[in-house]
Order: C-alpha cells, then sequence, then structure tokens
C-alpha cells in the first residue's frame, strides 16, 4: 500500500524575531535561515522517514528543482513531480522567542495544478491506496471529486483554512486530520466535545484526528474516542509539528497498526520536531523515535 501526497512545495524563508512583527513595525531579525517546506512537502519527508512508501505530486519551478532533490534524498519519490514555468511557491516565516510562528505564504507553482496534470497522477493511484491532501495547492474540490471512484482512502489536511473550502465535497473524506482552530473555524464551535459532534454530524463517514498541541491529540470515529497527551518538551521552533505528526500517524496506520499507537508514534515525532529550527530539515527519522 501506498501513500500519495498531492501537496505543496515550498522556499521557506525563515527570520527568528523577538516578537512578530506588529503593524506600521519594522523589525530587525536575530538570523535568517532557508529552508526546504511547503506542507505537502514537510508531510512526504515525515511519511519517508517514518518508512512509508509515499509518491508525492506536485509542482516546482526552476528555482525549486533543489526541493525537489531533497525530497529524493529523503526517502520520496518524486516521478510525480512536475518543473513548470511558474516560480515555486515559497513562505514568509517569523519565529519568535517562544517559537512560535507566524506565516505568510505564496501558492506560486503550487497553484497551478491542471486537470491533465490530476489525471495523470490518479492513474498510479491503486485499490485502497492512500489520497493525502491539504489545501496550499489550487483543485483541491477537483482531486476529491476525480478522486470518488478510485477506492482510495482519502485524508485531508485542511490547512490553511479558507472559506472554499466549506464549499469542497468533503462527505469524500475518510480521514480530516486538524487542528484546534481549523476545526472551530470549520464547525462554529468552540469545546472539544462541541467540535468532535459538529464534525461527526458534517462528516457521519469521516474520522476525526484533532490535534491540540500541548493537550495532546483525540480520535473520534461513530463508536469511540481516543486521546494522547502530548509529550513535555522544550520547544525551539513549531514549524512542521503538525506535519510531522501527519506522515508519522500515517506511516503507522498504512502498516495496520492499531490507532492508539498511530497516535502514539505521531505525538512522539512531532514532540521531537518542536526541539529543532525549520521545518523539513527538523523532522525526525524512525530511529530517533524509537531511541527517544
Amino acid at each position: 500500500m501506498k501513500i500519495i501526497n498531492f501537496g505543496s512545495i515550498n522556499i521557506d524563508h525563515v527570520y527568528e524575531v523577538e516578537h512578530f512583527v506588529q503593524p506600521g513595525e519594522t523589525l530587525n531579525s536575530e538570523s535568517y535561515t532557508v529552508f526546504g517546506g511547503g506542507k505537502g512537502a514537510n508531510q512526504s519527508i515525515s511519511l519517508a522517514r517514518a518508512k512509508a512508501k509515499v509518491l508525492h505530486a506536485g509542482q516546482v519551478g526552476e528555482d525549486g528543482i533543489w526541493l525537489k532533490e531533497k525530497l529524493q534524498k529523503s526517502g520520496v519519490d518524486t516521478s510525480l513531480i512536475k518543473t513548470v514555468d511558474t516560480p515555486t511557491g515559497h513562505a514568509v516565516i517569523q519565529v519568535n522567542k517562544d517559537g512560535e510562528n507566524a506565516i505568510i505564504i505564496h501558492g506560486g507553482a503550487n497553484r497551478t495544478l491542471s486537470d491533465d496534470t490530476i489525471d495523470e497522477v490518479l492513474k498510479s493511484a491503486q485499490n485502497q491506496d492512500f489520497l493525502l491532501l491539504q489545501n496550499e495547492t489550487n483543485a483541491v474540490e477537483s482531486i476529491l471529486l476525480k478522486s470518488k471512484d478510485k477506492n482510495l482512502t482519502v485524508i485531508f489536511n485542511p490547512a490553511p483554512l479558507t472559506d472554499a473550502i466549506k464549499n469542497y465535497p468533503l462527505e469524500l473524506v475518510d480521514i480530516f486530520i486538524l487542528n484546534e482552530i481549523e476545526a472551530q473555524t470549520l464547525t462554529n464551535e468552540n469545546s472539544t466535545d462541541a467540535i468532535l459532534h459538529a464534525m461527526q454530524k458534517l462528516y457521519p463517514k469521516s474520522r476525526i484526528i484533532l490535534t491540540l498541541g500541548k493537550s495532546g491529540v483525540i480520535y473520534a470515529d461513530n463508536t469511540r474516542q481516543i486521546k494522547v497527551p502530548a509529550l513535555k518538551v522544550k520547544a525551539i521552533d513549531t514549524t512542521g509539528a503538525g506535519d510531522t505528526f501527519i506522515g508519522y500517524f500515517l506511516a503507522e496506520l498504512s502498516r495496520g497498526s492499531e490507532i492508539k499507537k498511530c497516535l502514539e508514534m505521531g505525538v512522539k515525532a512531532s514532540a521531537l520536531c518542536v526541539t529543532r529550527k525549520g521545518a523539513a530539515d527538523s523532522i525526525p527519522k524512525l530511529e530517533e523515535i524509537t531511541a527517544f
């Protein structure tokens, strides 16, 4: 069983700052670093480092060929990545002294997916493969619709959350993985119990993974809930923590592991991730998780 990740590939420009810049303020950064990133690419690297079989489908410009090579070196199958005329997507990331981040994204090549490209990617999908999607590319609605009759397990991480998401055919999603803010926006609820109830009412056939930061993570379906607490670590940079969780959770799920073990692996991996700088570069390898 393989995982096809139809996702973004970005160049991340990371600035360490005392605090997030305010309106009208000019702020000196304490450091500047360029990393490979994008939610899609981060999740593919996490999947590969967790020893899953992952194919990344996406697009870069000529300025992003090094990102494709980086994915390859991490163990990702990059045969479905196209090089196009549009510049590669990029992100401007502020990281404050508490390790929290604020991010501006420019979609670039990620936002120019065509129907022909989608069809070509889905031809490589086989019965019961996983299809992983985020919301940093265009054509998510089209991908969902085109995957409808493929008998795939469709996983959707609705980030960044936009108004358009509510118009997607979300009933086709088998597994939602989302954080508390995304879930609040999607359901118009605030408490965890109310969010889970609303999600199950809206999408009764779907499984829900709700990440709660320092409070851990909750899995819910129509028959049960499972909660796994977060691990206490000193956070340096939270960029990529959610993507790391998703990769390790899905890698375990694709191997047929029980849900609790999948959640625990995701929590361990994301805890180790936040003790390091960067997004893709901070994602741990499976051997490190075992030792951790």
